[in-house]
This record gives C-alpha cells, sequence and structure tokens, in this order.
C-alpha cells in the first residue's frame, strides 16, 4: 500500500501557525469587539441607535457606499476586460496603478482627492462653472469610496476573463448571436459570480472607510457625516460601549452581506451532471 503525501509538508504545523495567526488578528479582536458591545444595555442600545445624526450618518455611509459599489461593478468590468483581453502601450503601467489604493494610505488618498476637487483645485475649478461640487459634498463620499475599493472588483474579475475562452464567444457569432447577445448570454453569466464578490467586497470595505472619506466628506452632520466618523466621535468622547456597538452593527452588516453573496453564489452555481 503507498504511503500518502501531502501537498503541503509540515501539515499541522502550517495549520497551526495559520489558525494561531487568524486567532490574533481576526478572532481576538472581533471578540473583544462583541464582548465590548455585550456591556451596552438595552435602553442604551436604543437610546443610542435613535439619535437622529446616528441615522443620518447610517443612510449617508450606506447610500454613498451603494453608489459607490455600483460605479465599481460597471467600471471594474471595464478594466479588467480592457487589461485581461487588450494589449496595448503602458498595459503594464496601468495594470499597477490598479493596486495603486491598496498601497497608497487612505488619508493620503482622500486629501488628495480633497484637493483636486475643491473648487480651487485643478479639476474642481474646471467644474465649478458648471455648477457641480465634488469636495465637501455626497458626491466626494462616493468618488473617494470608489477609488478605494475599485481594486477588488477588477482583481476579483480579471483573472476569471483571462481564463474564459474566445471560441464559446466565437461559436456564438457563427450561430448569429449579436455582440449584445454574446455579452450578456455568453460572457456575463460566467463572470457573474467574481462580479458579485468583488461588488460585495467593494460595497464592505466602503461602509468602514475612513481615511479617505473625513478629508474630503466636510463631516457636516446630517449631510455628509458618515458612520466611520461618529465611531471616532464616540471614542474621543470616552464613549466607549456607543463606539463598539456602533462598529459591532457595521462589522454584522458587513459578514451578512458577504455571507448572502455566499449562499447566493453556492444556491446558483452550475453543478456538474451525474
Amino acid at each position: 500500500m503507498k504511503r500518502s503525501h501531502r501537498v503541503l509538508p509540515g501539515f499541522r504545523l502550517s495549520l497551526g501557525l495559520s489558525v494561531l495567526y487568524l486567532s490574533l488578528i481576526v478572532l481576538l479582536p472581533a471578540t473583544m469587539l462583541v464582548w465590548q458591545a455585550g456591556q451596552v444595555s438595552w435602553p442604551e442600545l436604543v437610546f443610542y441607535f435613535t439619535d437622529p445624526r446616528l441615522l443620518a450618518s447610517i443612510r449617508v455611509t450606506f447610500f454613498a457606499a451603494a453608489c459607490a459599489a455600483l460605479c465599481n461593478a460597471l467600471l471594474g468590468l471595464l478594466l479588467a476586460w480592457i487589461l485581461a483581453r487588450y494589449d496595448f502601450p503602458g498595459r503594464k503601467l496601468a495594470d499597477t496603478l490598479i493596486d495603486l489604493p491598496f498601497a497608497l494610505p487612505t488619508a493620503v488618498a482622500g486629501l488628495t482627492l480633497s484637493t483636486l476637487f475643491a473648487q480651487n483645485g485643478w479639476i474642481g475649478k474646471l467644474l465649478a462653472p458648471l455648477g457641480i461640487e465634488v469636495s465637501f459634498t455626497i458626491t466626494g463620499i462616493i468618488l473617494a469610496m470608489t477609488f478605494t475599493s475599485l481594486p477588488f472588483v477588477v482583481r476579483s474579475l480579471q483573472p476569471v476573463i483571462e481564463d474564459l475562452s474566445p471560441e464559446y464567444e466565437e461559436a456564438a457569432e457563427c450561430l448569429g448571436a449579436t455582440r449584445t447577445q454574446i455579452f450578456f448570454r455568453v460572457i456575463l453569466p460566467t463572470l457573474i459570480p467574481a462580479l458579485s464578490m468583488g461588488t460585495a467586497l467593494a460595497l464592505v470595505r466602503s461602509l468602514g472607510e475612513f481615511g479617505a472619506v473625513i478629508f474630503i466628506a466636510g463631516n457636516k452632520p446630517f449631510a455628509t457625516e458618515v458612520v466611520s466618523l461618529m465611531i471616532y466621535t464616540y471614542i474621543g468622547e470616552y464613549a466607549y460601549e456607543a463606539a463598539a456597538a456602533v462598529a459591532f452593527f457595521l462589522l454584522s452588516v458587513s459578514l451578512l452581506i458577504l455571507l448572502i453573496v455566499q449562499l447566493l453564489q453556492w444556491r446558483f452555481r452550475p453543478r456538474a451532471n451525474t
């Protein structure tokens, strides 16, 4: 009898180190957050979440994050398709710049965007005569969220598009299908799982964005104040229970979004014939 070999040598050691890393970096902080939020009584929780200022910041955050995720779904699909299917001068540079939001500190990104799109900025002064304001408005928040979360969609779609064989498109074209029919009936169904996951990751990232938003938002209560800034404000006021409760709310919503996307992918994934 031949002895089976593990693909990874030292499996138990590797698994132990992975579990230790996840425990220290992910599980322990999440557990402490849940424990801290659990110290809040029900009347206090109702008091915090009926605060008109917090409710307004939740509406602003979820609206801006949803708009940014939709923009990234369209823009990310276009960029991923171009990078995967076309060869042009500067392609490697463009591919590298996609990851710039990951490497650039979010505070620097927010400061740069607010400077560019201010009314006296390079881009803002061109938009001002048209009556378009970006900095210190909800539009600026959407722009900042779009910038920081775009790589999630592009990097989720790019390998899928690269592995997508053009033979199916050629076969559909030979059968008389138009370009629109080929895209919506042949290409898009294959890309939907990666597109949905990338969009969900972009949405979750946008919900918790802080550094890139606070500089361009203006942080006006009931207008351009986001939830992450409210958490920071609670901490500055030593209201740690309120900060933990709101942070746990964001964490729960983010996990729920990712869980729903995973369940939908599992439910509608193609099954092999048995």
